[in-house]
């Protein structure tokens, strides 16, 4: 099984640790409730575990392959789009993972695109409250 395919299986299945070997060591994740991209495997598969425990009902609707170029070094690379659909505290969210693969195959770069605006915030604050909960981000300043 290739690795957008095994990729996929471990999402719907709720299994990061089946990802560790998908992801190169420098992956870079581009998130659409950070301006700044999540670097590294350790923090991405931490990232991850919070996603799959915040997700609902996630499913992939399909796959579109190609090439695109990277942002990292603007080369192109092979890549698969996955749509998927899923809930947040409610909310249903329609979106794509873009994932570009290096050339053993791993995923290099990860990004991530969700709409409507609505849900992208309840998956914000969601995201936040898993990571801070898991050690990955620091608690918000209640005073600002």
């Amino acid at each position: 099984m290739e690795t957008a395919e095994r990729f996929r299986a471990a999402v719907e299945k709720g299994d990061p640790g089946a990802l560790d070997d998908l992801f190169t060591d420098d992956i870079r994740l581009y998130s659409p409730v950070k301006f700044k991209p999540f670097e590294g495997k350790p923090m991405v598969l931490g990232l991850f575990g919070v996603l799959l425990r915040t997700f609902e009902e996630l499913r992939y609707l399909g796959r579109l392959d190609g090439a695109a170029e990277t942002s990292a070094d603007g080369r192109e690379a092979p890549s698969v789009i996955l749509p998927f659909r899923a809930r947040v505290d409610g909310k249903q969210i329609h979106g794509i993972d873009l994932l570009q693969f290096d050339e053993d195959g791993r995923i290099k770069e990860f990004t991530v695109m969700v709409r409507p605006q609505s849900a992208v915030q309840t998956l914000g604050r969601a995201v936040l409250a898993g990571l801070v909960a898991d050690g990955l981000a620091p608690a918000p300043d209640p005073a600002g």
